[in-house]
């Protein structure tokens, strides 16, 4: 079975912000992908101004627009206890992969994350006198993350006004192209997708070589200079 591998774009994103965004791209692919049929439900993220769709969990929020505010608060105490098997391997992996992460530069960290599909197949060794069992990727996705560390300026004057809403802006367009990149690529080919169930796992990468890490820190960097004015 040949395996499907897809690059997304790089996404940068602060200390804070990055688990979210993260959740954001992981259950996005998720959803896309699930084996069989599932119902969604819509996340609007705190730290981002976008919405993204996962599957949904029984303990996922019911509307409360006829409920009290009571309710709904003893709702997020509850939730915060159950959280589901999905959410718990997710985010265990999540953690993982940022203790993972390597220096960079100065206030930067970097490290490749990638979503695995697999199927698993018995397999008989021996004459079938063993019987095992082997994962057969189908299908990775990988995202290169940097955390940057940098302290935004927490000033009142305009520049510092400024300068953290293109922060903002940079790591929302970051995180919209993820998601865009996921939605094109799920469609293109679906002939390798296995008919049978299939399990996931999230690990890191192989670390990126050092001339390809300089590369494409150079390579988004904005331009100083116009040469063409």
């Amino acid at each position: 079975m040949n395996c499907q591998v897809h690059h997304l774009p790089e996404l940068e994103s602060a200390t804070s912000h990055v688990r979210e965004a993260l959740q954001a791209i992981l259950h996005t692919i998720l959803f896309i992908r699930s084996p069989g049929p599932v119902a969604p439900h819509d996340v609007h993220c705190e730290s981002f101004r976008t919405t993204y769709t996962r599957i949904a969990m029984d303990n996922d929020p019911p509307s409360f627009q006829r409920s009290s505010r009571s309710q709904y608060n003893n709702y997020n105490r509850q939730q915060q206890q159950q959280k589901s098997d999905l959410d718990r391997k997710v985010d265990d992996s999540i953690e993982t992969f940022l203790r993972t992460l390597t220096p960079i530069g100065p206030e930067l960290m970097a490290g490749c994350l990638t979503l695995s599909f697999f199927e698993r197949r018995a397999k008989n060794k021996l004459f079938g006198l063993v019987h095992q069992e082997e994962k057969v990727v189908w299908e990775q996705w990988v995202l290169r993350v940097v955390v940057n560390n940098t302290p935004r300026p927490m000033g009142g004057d305009e520049a510092s006004v400024i300068e953290r809403q293109r922060i903002q802006d940079t790591a929302e367009g970051m995180l919209k192209a993820v998601l865009h990149t996921v939605f094109e690529l799920a469609g293109n080919e679906i002939d390798h997708i296995p008919s049978v169930m299939y399990d996931f796992d999230i690990s890191n990468a192989k670390k990126p070589d050092d001339r390809d890490e300089v590369y494409s820190r150079v390579s988004n960097m904005p331009a100083l200079i116009n040469l063409g004015s």
